[in-house]
């Protein structure tokens, strides 16, 4: 196969349909390893300290997918991985959290990496890499695939540049035309700076995203707005007809429904050892439920339980214990 050539392949192809042969959620975005360096005290610039370094399954979109399908939604991920072994390593944990996946392959491109460094209080900074997950083209998008979503979610990773920004407009585009609906993460408010506050509405206005969810500093950040209330209630006017789902870490969450009725979701834990990732299962417990016919803020309550679970934990998606796997799987509706 020559340089750069690309291979789709499906782990669990047609494995997760419902009944009417569409699929319930599907994801497009970034995979890519993370890299976890975590230490007890603060890090010395130009000296030597211990810590606990790892290696862990990550990237916004594929987070979000393994944890919809954890918490009992069937789940497809679409994304891109270099023909090395950190790709053969994407194939096998997506299989293994059966979640559906279309891995777009190519040798032109490492499989994505991401250095996080997770300090003495439990925050995290992150140096992404732009590997194979950057270099997403519109014509190498499983179309047939993506006209039987009956939702797409996309984080914002995947427009802050271009490629895989017109991969992403285009699933979006073409989920739309098969009757589906779109949501949004909007991943980082360092890159959305970066990018133009103005430039980022712009594009990700004309995705058409039903449900928003972003993080306080996001919010604060697109609608110049203080307090989660007046955050909220600006971002509903920027993404008309869209719900807006509030991530306020330690607050708990903040869900502004269609109907225009504000709900504060206090927290019930906020024992941080490492947040990455948190936001990620956010979405991803919040879709498998309003997916389902869960009402919003009930759906906001059991989202906040799954990430408070995820920051008492080492990475984005640590394996659920037997405490955790019971309420995973609780309330899907039939």
């Amino acid at each position: 196969m020559p340089v750069g050539a690309t291979q789709p392949i499906h782990t669990r192809a047609g494995s997760t349909v419902d009944a009417d042969g569409k699929r319930p959620l599907v994801m497009v975005g970034d995979y890519a390893w993370d890299v976890m360096i975590r230490t007890n005290t603060a890090l010395y610039t130009g000296g030597d300290t211990f810590g606990e370094v790892q290696l862990a399954p990550g990237g916004s979109a594929a987070n979000a997918a393994v944890w919809a399908a954890r918490c009992g939604l069937p789940t497809t991920f679409v994304g891109k991985v270099g023909r090395d072994r950190f790709g053969s390593l994407a194939e096998d944990e997506l299989r293994a959290e059966h979640v559906e996946a279309y891995l777009i392959q190519t040798e032109a491109h490492l499989t994505g990496s991401v250095a996080v460094w997770i300090d003495h209080t439990g925050q995290r900074s992150m140096v992404s890499g732009k590997g194979a997950d950057h270099a997403l083209f519109p014509q190498e998008l499983p179309r047939p695939l993506l006209a039987t979503a009956k939702h797409l979610h996309l984080s914002a990773w995947a427009l802050f540049a271009d490629p895989p920004r017109a991969a992403a407009c285009e699933a979006a585009r073409l989920v739309r035309e098969a009757g589906g609906t779109v949501s949004l993460d909007p991943g980082s408010f360092q890159m959305i700076e970066a990018m133009g506050v103005d430039a980022f509405l712009e594009v990700s206005r004309e995705l058409g995203v039903s449900a928003l969810f972003p993080n306080a500093e996001e919010a604060a950040v697109l609608s110049r707005e203080e307090g989660p209330a007046a955050m909220a209630e600006r971002l509903a006017t920027l993404y008309p007809g869209a719900l807006i789902a509030l991530k306020l870490d330690a607050d708990g969450a903040y869900v502004l429904g269609t109907d225009g009725t504000g709900t504060a979701v206090p927290p019930q834990v906020n024992r941080l050892v490492d947040a990455t990732g948190a936001g990620d299962a956010f979405a991803g417990a919040f879709l498998s439920r309003t997916l389902r016919g869960v009402d919003p803020r009930s759906a906001a309550r059991f989202a906040v339980g799954v990430s408070e679970w995820v920051i008492q934990h080492v990475g984005a998606r640590p394996v659920p214990d037997e405490a955790v796997r019971g309420f995973l799987r609780s309330g899907i509706a039939d």
